[in-house]
């Protein structure tokens, strides 16, 4: 396990790379998505993975918090989980005459919130005081949650039966929305060929630990952004508050995401300033599930995110 500091003198590239290869061990052909799924960590955001069962959705997560030495705890949303099932709940001790809270599984590094829209909308929101401001309050009593803290979740299609549609004030909160796609033929049969993964995720070393990853979060939030980038990045922001391609533009939180996820793709580059193609890189995980196309817009929304970065010029 590489040191877990700052003055570590494997640079943080080599680190963040040795991650990728650990974990592309296990999730077999997508390193992108894995790249993409790091770069959201460091970034300090929570990431949404969508996509059909059995793609490797829960499987990224659990191997994610193994190389990165993270307390992990899973939640398996249903249509009868309760928020007290995931915050926790005050019990009444008959020897001391007091309640004493119990906490929950949200109370781990990363929390993986599995098939998050199986359950109903008032236990979605659990969630958001812990996602937006990494505390829990129970009782009139505001708990801090872990340093580092995470959530993941995974969202069947919604297509599917027993699936519950996230409110865009939840989707808000995720950082970025990921897809895992089916494998290409030869990854798929170094899957079938292979060990369980389960087997190969209880082998699997850290490659840091919790204080280690602190670290590269504060190493990706000195990334440095020109005044040039910033101009870029208003100018997408803009160009989605005009016309009617979109229902609605995009936020200002949504601008500090994308520069969030810019620095900390950046970092996983190995540079120590932000390109505009670092932009482009996050950016369809930044804003997909932040925009709606608009009403009289006959495209689908991928096509209309790439048309809208095709459009904004390049400092």
């Amino acid at each position: 396990m590489y040191p877990a500091t700052e003055k570590s003198s494997a640079p943080a590239r080599a680190v963040l790379d040795t991650i990728v290869a650990r974990v592309s061990e296990l999730i077999l052909g997508k390193e992108p998505q894995v790249r993409l799924a790091l770069a959201c960590l460091l970034a300090r955001g929570h990431l949404l993975i969508e996509d059909l069962p059995g793609v490797g959705k829960t499987t990224l997560a659990h191997v994610l918090a193994r190389a990165l030495g993270l307390h992990f705890k899973r939640i398996q949303f249903t249509s009868d989980l309760l928020p007290a099932d995931i915050l926790g709940v005050s019990i009444y001790q008959s020897e001391t005459k007091n309640f004493t809270f119990h906490p929950g599984p949200v109370f781990a590094q990363l929390v993986l919130a599995d098939e998050i829209n199986r359950a109903t909308p008032k236990t979605q929101s659990a969630l958001l005081e812990a996602m937006e401001e990494r505390q829990v309050t129970s009782d009139g009593t505001t708990l801090k949650l872990p340093e580092p803290f995470f959530v993941i979740a995974t969202q069947n299609p919604h297509h599917l039966i027993g699936t519950f549609p996230l409110p865009e004030s939840q989707l808000d909160r995720f950082l970025m929305r990921i897809e895992m796609g089916y494998p290409d033929r030869q990854a798929e049969r170094r899957l079938l060929k292979g060990r369980d993964r389960r087997e190969l995720l209880e082998d699997m070393p850290s490659v840091i630990d919790g204080k280690g990853l602190t670290a590269l979060q504060q190493q990706a939030g000195r990334v440095h952004a020109s005044d040039a980038l910033l101009d870029y990045i208003q100018n997408l922001l803009e160009a989605t508050r005009r016309g009617n391609q979109f229902a609605e533009g995009l936020s200002p939180r949504a601008g500090l995401a994308l520069l969030h996820a810019s620095r900390a793709w950046a970092l996983l580059c190995g540079r120590d300033m932000v390109l505009p193609e670092d932009v482009q890189a996050v950016a369809p995980g930044v804003i997909t599930h932040r925009l709606r196309a608009g009403v009289d817009t006959p495209d689908k929304q991928p096509l209309l995110i790439q048309r809208l970065l095709e459009s904004i010029p390049i400092p």
